[in-house]
């Protein structure tokens, strides 16, 4: 009878002893659960930087396949002479792009009222001049190789008043020699601008005021 005691205590050490060790063991446990932090933390702080700006998208890298397919179908109506011919680039949208001052406004009539020969062909030879220039990729979200722009004429996100003399040639293919002068002046683009997503939505084609 009197080993019960003795007994007790033992078991009472091991269970003391126990619990140290799960005491001891815990930090370190919880310090590899919260190695991430600080990652995280560089990952919020790296968001909050100030978004890259557009970069003039490399002649040697080709556009994304959606891109290209839209850009290609918009240059092939341009290149047709018929305005109508818009409609098929226009209709692959489930949203109508912005393309006219009025959702409401049909933009095959729209162009053929503003341009100068009254049959859409002013438009239809500023569509080819454009989409035969690289484009601008301008990024949209957190990142940039997933979420960009596509802006054409490069030029439309370019700072017209410290433009490459091969720039300003691209310029003068585009505008006469006054209207060039004048968006340096003012460094504002006003001309025509076309922009398609990443995902190949031709987003808007309008002219700057």
């Amino acid at each position: 009878m009197p080993r019960v005691p003795a007994l007790c205590s033992w078991r009472l050490l091991v269970l003391v002893l126990a619990g140290l060790l799960i005491v001891y063991r815990s930090p370190s446990g919880a310090l590899e659960k919260r190695a991430p932090q600080p990652q995280m933390q560089e990952r919020k702080h790296s968001d909050a930087q100030p978004r890259p700006a557009p970069q003039l998208a490399p002649k040697e890298k080709p556009l994304p396949g959606p891109v290209e397919e839209m850009r290609q179908a918009i240059l092939a109506a341009a290149l047709s002479g018929r305005i109508e011919e818009l409609r098929v680039p226009l209709d692959w949208n489930e949203l109508k792009p912005d393309v006219t001052p009025s959702v409401n406004d049909d933009p095959i009539a729209f162009w053929k009222k503003i341009s100068g020969d009254g049959e859409g062909r002013e438009v239809l030879a500023a569509l080819v001049n454009m989409l035969q220039m690289r484009p601008a990729a301008v990024p949209l979200g957190k990142d940039p190789e997933n979420n960009l722009l596509y802006v054409w004429p490069y030029l439309a996100e370019a700072k017209l008043d410290a433009l490459s003399p091969s720039s300003e040639v691209d310029l003068l293919r585009l505008v006469s020699p006054e209207a060039a002068k004048s968006m340096r002046e003012k460094k504002k683009w006003t001309w025509w601008r076309l922009t398609i997503g990443a995902d190949g939505t031709w987003h808007s084609f309008k002219k700057g005021e």
